[in-house]
């Protein structure tokens, strides 16, 4: 058993195209940690990388107290689980399960208790004698981390293993793989784009772009305490609401609304951050020391138990780099179908028993207590 290290971690394939830029990573013995970002971030570069499937260009790599920045794949005392499963279609599960045992030579009867264990743990006991092609999705799934399971590796790397199944059952699988986890206790890297995944399953997230690690720690943190506008855009469903701000005299002007500060950044513009999850509707039990606004409703997503309302705010648009962080975060850039409104749009998630309508009038509590701050320039946040 041991953790894994990454060193000033580079990847540059052909042409200068620079996929992984000057990583460090450390991850502790028994750690579940999570690598998420849009599309082109390199987080399934990186854990190619660490696999052996793909070269370092500069920088080193530890599994253990081994460094394997130079051994091919099979010496690294890993196993991957893929999206696709990578299941051999004219094998048995049973032999699905075997196959890295065999290619061991683990003799039988350990490799029939090591196999017949696995299968009782995933639930699989019945299905030994199938073929991967009478199986449904999740059950090939987990054939996937079964045969993974059986090799005892010091570390398990998974690129997107839940991807390919339907909503409903990856829900399910989630639920699975951190029982799974807390039961083996191994090393696991896992690869996702989907910040839900990564915050309920993570002990600590890595959030990359560009190659780069934009922040490493606990979901909680990652939530609570954004580094920059692009973590705080990718990290939460729906996504903040960020747009320009001015701090003067120790209170924050922005989107129609004033709101005192606990802390004192000067007075300088800034870029506001709120949460859906921060706005209520206004009634008798809303603190009445809080912030208000009245907007008219443009969407309604009502979702049961909660309610998504989308409304226009006397705010721009973001422009410029941090607009850009923004949006690679969301990946919506390419979602806007009026390319000529600039005005800024927030989303708000409220209690779903009462029942609004489109072009509805509301007021809407602020908690101005969860308000974010960040650079308009770099996008840092502002302690």
């Amino acid at each position: 058993m041991g953790g894994i290290e990454l060193e000033h971690v580079s990847k540059v394939y052909p042409g200068d195209v620079l996929a992984v830029d000057d990583v460090d990573l450390e991850i502790g013995e028994g750690e579940f940690v999570v690598l998420v970002g849009p599309s082109g971030c390199g987080k399934s570069t990186l854990l190619r990388m660490i696999a052996g499937l793909e070269g370092v260009s500069g920088g080193s790599i530890r599994i253990g107290d081994r460094d394997v920045t130079e051994l091919a794949p099979r010496s690294r005392d890993i196993a991957m689980v893929f999206q696709n499963y990578a299941l051999y279609p004219n094998m048995r599960v049973w032999d699905n399960l075997a196959f890295a045992l065999k290619l061991r030579r683990t003799p039988k009867p350990a490799l029939r208790e090591r196999v017949g264990s696995v299968a009782g743990v995933l639930g699989l006991s019945e299905l030994v004698d199938r073929k991967p092609g009478s199986l449904s999705g999740g059950q090939r799934q987990r054939v996937a981390i079964g045969r993974a399971m059986v090799r005892e590796p010091q570390a398990y790397l998974m690129d997107e293993p839940l991807s390919n199944l339907d909503a409903k059952l990856r829900v399910g699988m989630r639920a699975e793989l951190a029982r799974l986890h807390e039961r083996l206790g191994v090393t696991t890297v896992y690869v996702t784009h989907d910040q839900v995944e990564a915050m309920t399953l993570g002990d600590r997230v890595a959030v990359l772009r560009d190659g780069r690690v934009q922040q490493f720690d606990t979901p909680e943190v990652l939530f609570e305490e954004p580094a920059n506008i692009f973590v705080a855009a990718f990290i939460g469903s729906p996504a903040m609401n960020l747009v320009p701000g001015q701090v003067a005299g120790g209170r924050l002007r922005f989107a129609g609304i004033d709101v005192p500060l606990a802390r004192d950044v000067g007075e300088r513009a800034v870029i506001a951050g709120v949460r859906p999850t921060d706005f209520s509707l206004a009634g008798p039990h809303a603190d009445p020391s809080l912030p208000r606004m009245k907007v008219t409703l443009e969407v309604v997503e009502r979702l049961g138990a909660e309610s998504h309302v989308i409304f226009e705010v006397d705010a721009p648009r973001l422009a410029g780099a941090v607009a850009v962080a923004a949006d690679e975060a969301a990946e919506d850039g390419d979602a806007t179908l009026l390319a000529d409104d600039r005005r800024a749009r927030f989303t708000a998630q409220v209690e779903g028993r009462r029942r609004l309508s489109p072009g509805e009038t509301v007021e809407l509590v602020v908690d101005a207590r969860a308000v974010h701050l960040f650079d308009p320039e770099g996008g840092e946040a502002l302690a």
